[in-house]
């Protein structure tokens, strides 16, 4: 019986001991950290992107870029006032209504090149070095491009200045808009301020203006296809020369040749809701007879973005493949176009068993005399082009380029298809 007490004693301490160790074990022990959290996002829109030119979208591909209805307006305006085109992804990072963010998320999409060519542009933000001449008060409104290349001003910045008040309806409004203008620099406003025929600050009604101040003429109206329209046919119905050169430019580069509606005509930001409204009983839109496109004898190479979207691809499909293409300098072989995202499979291998390639035209290389800017931007090279620029300092021999490469058989196969 003493012996039996003896070993539940024992069992007893045992087990109190055990606890003891391991209540002391957990709570001197360093705090583990807590697991990390991750999130799980839906698809960002990035993922559903591709290579797109931002020269060519209308408002409703911005909106599908996710821009607003305005950011959209902004940006196609800013597109105006620099000429009807964006030449960098530098100048297109510059506009507002884009975010840094966003256009981070963008840009490698975009295909423009990084920075625009030096000099090209330059004009526009350097300060006019040569003295302006000013004869006395004058109101800017007033003052064609001559003017201002009288007063000291490039050619260049004349332009950009009066395709800036044509941006604001035809009037530079106040003091205070005018010098907004990003050509006229902080200085060359000191010097015009006192000269400057305009009111100090921009009137409340702002957006009404332009409508108030016009310069009332009696137009004679005839009906009239927009479609058909020249510059002299869109200045006999009132608008000014650089109107006139926007509406086309609108039409057919926005566009891509013609006014599809009644709607695409009123969105162009240069006619006025008034002026519309004015227009509107005689425009005589009619559908554009265009020869139907024999894709059998059409080369997948020379495609175009019309023709594509004549097939029935989507406008995503189409800008994908030419895209893609462009990007390639041209297709080596049929699968490849399968190969491009966001198009319509079934329709594209519609599309390749009847439209013929002609792939004489591709630009080809070897690996040791490839230019190194093709090698950094074509798909296939790109992401062995430092590789390759390193190796071929050394081993100028292509053979020994592509032991040292070690690529796999796959990617190796279809940059083959570029070696000549």
């Amino acid at each position: 019986m003493m012996r039996k007490n003896y070993y539940r004693k024992l069992a007893f301490m045992v087990t109190v001991l055990t606890i003891l160790f391991a209540y002391q074990k957990y709570t001197s022990r360093d705090k583990e950290p807590f697991p990390e959290v991750t999130f799980i996002t839906s698809k960002t829109l990035s993922e559903n992107l591709s290579d797109f030119d931002p020269n060519i979208l209308n408002r409703e591909q911005w909106q599908k870029l996710g821009f607003s209805e305005k950011q959209t307006a902004t940006i196609l305006k800013y597109k105006e006032i620099l000429g009807g085109k964006f030449t960098s992804k530098e100048q297109l990072k510059k506009c507002y209504a884009i975010s840094e963010q966003k256009f981070d998320e963008l840009a490698s999409f975009i295909m423009l090149p990084e920075m625009t060519e030096r000099g090209k542009f330059s004009e526009f933000n350097k300060t006019n070095k040569k003295e302006l001449t000013i004869k006395g008060k004058f109101n800017p409104d007033q003052y064609t491009v001559q003017d201002w290349l009288t007063m000291g001003f490039s050619e260049r910045q004349a332009e950009a200045i009066i395709k800036y008040r044509n941006y604001l309806g035809g009037s530079f409004v106040s003091k205070e808009k005018f010098r907004a203008c990003f050509i006229i620099s902080p200085e060359n406003y000191s010097k015009l301020a006192s000269y400057l025929l305009l009111p100090e600050k921009t009137p409340e009604n702002f957006k009404n203006f332009s409508k108030n101040n016009a310069v009332a003429t009696k137009i004679r109206y005839h009906a009239f296809d927009p479609n058909q329209l020249d510059l002299e046919g869109w200045k006999t119905l009132g608008f000014s020369e650089k109107q006139s050169i926007t509406i086309i430019r609108y039409r057919d580069k926005n566009l891509r040749g013609s006014f599809k509606s009644l709607e695409d005509l009123q969105k162009c930001f240069v006619i006025s809701p008034e002026k519309f409204q004015e227009m509107k009983p005689y425009i005589k839109l009619q559908e554009k007879q265009q020869e139907k496109t024999d894709f059998s004898k059409t080369d997948l190479n020379a495609i175009t973005f019309r023709q594509l979207t004549e097939f029935g691809l989507d406008e995503r499909s189409a800008g994908s493949i030419i895209g893609f293409r462009k990007k390639l300098g041209g297709f080596m072989n049929k699968q490849q176009i399968l190969t491009t995202y966001n198009i319509d499979k079934d329709l594209v291998q519609k599309l390749i068993s009847i439209a013929p390639l002609n792939n004489s035209d591709v630009p080809k290389y070897s690996l040791t005399d490839a230019p190194e800017e093709w090698l950094k931007n074509h798909p296939y090279f790109k992401y062995s082009a430092d590789k390759i620029i390193f190796y071929r300092i050394s081993n100028p021999d292509d053979k020994k380029i592509w032991k040292l490469l070690k690529l796999k058989p796959e990617y190796e196969e279809r940059m083959r298809l570029y070696i000549k």
